[in-house]
């Protein structure tokens, strides 16, 4: 592992401020990955996994209030974020969970609560399914886990393309937009996370900063009947305007995971931790504080 310094706390409209964390690298097998520690790590361990494209700032708004009660590490995974990306592509749900597993062993977590947010919550599905006895709590946050070959499509014909470039971070950050869905988050919230969601390339343009090879690659995965291997407590979270949980979803989950549970969180879409970070932290806490 290596450090670095913690980045710099920015002051938000309304009292919500992204969390300071400190970036540090684990080896995962051949894959290097990239995570941000926000500290407190006397206390017990929590994982906190992103969704497609995206990165572990996206649990900058409500890491500060979790750190209060657990060790929160953002992982982002490969190909996404800081973390590296691989050659010849291999982004499947089964590769996401291996690097998991290593990362979870070589930082010697156990006992921990695993969060995953979108594709993440699929990932962390796979991986607590494949790898079990280290998970405590499972927090499955607006997760669809059996995309239509529609969605799958659309992603792919996206990922095979060039992507935008942009003269300036400014430009990219100026135009930056949360996607899918409608995000409700703040400006000031969008703004922080595109000003960690960019990369300079060697031409001096601004890209996002994934490897497209994600997409391109999504594979068709159906992660429905993993659920029956899931004997740990879990939450699902979903958005109020959402509608990736529906009931018929939950009903299905709960066929198959009796003690799941279901929070809704009002006034969000699917970027739940970024359009309404307090209503996470008010579904989620309670949850959490059961085996505290």
């Amino acid at each position: 592992m290596a450090g670095s310094q913690p980045d710099a706390s920015v002051r938000q409209d309304g009292g919500v401020q992204p969390a300071p964390s400190t970036h540090r690298f684990v080896q995962a097998g051949a894959v290097k990955l990239h995570y941000l520690d926000y500290g407190t790590e006397n206390l017990p361990p929590m994982l906190c996994v992103h969704g497609s494209a995206a990165n572990a700032h996206w649990f900058d708004f409500v890491a500060a209030q979790l750190s209060k009660e657990y060790h929160v590490i953002g992982l982002d995974l490969r190909g996404h974020g800081d973390s590296e990306p691989v050659d010849p592509p291999s982004y499947t749900y089964a590769a996401y969970a291996s690097d998991i597993d290593q990362a979870v062993k070589a930082l010697g977590l156990r006992d921990f609560v695993l969060v995953g947010h979108s594709m993440g919550g699929t990932v962390c599905l796979v991986y607590a399914a494949t790898y079990p006895g280290r998970v405590k709590q499972f927090v499955v946050v607006d997760s669809t886990v059996n995309l239509s070959a529609e969605r799958i499509g659309k992603m792919r014909s996206i990922g095979s393309g060039p992507g935008k470039s942009y003269a300036s971070k400014e430009e990219l950050v100026s135009r930056y937009k949360l996607r899918p869905g409608e995000s409700l988050a703040k400006p000031e919230v969008v703004r922080h996370i595109a000003s960690h969601s960019c990369e300079q390339a060697e031409d001096g343009t601004w890209r996002h900063k994934f490897d497209r090879a994600v997409y391109a690659t999504r594979e068709v995965f159906d992660g429905r009947p993993l659920w029956s291997e899931i004997k740990i407590p879990t939450l699902l979270v979903r958005g109020d305007r959402s509608g990736r949980i529906t009931q018929e979803v939950y009903e299905d989950v709960k066929a198959r995971c009796p003690q799941v549970e279901l929070a809704d969180v009002t006034h969000t879409d699917h970027h739940v931790t970024l359009d309404n970070p307090t209503g996470f932290l008010a579904a989620v806490e309670p949850f959490l504080a059961k085996d505290l």
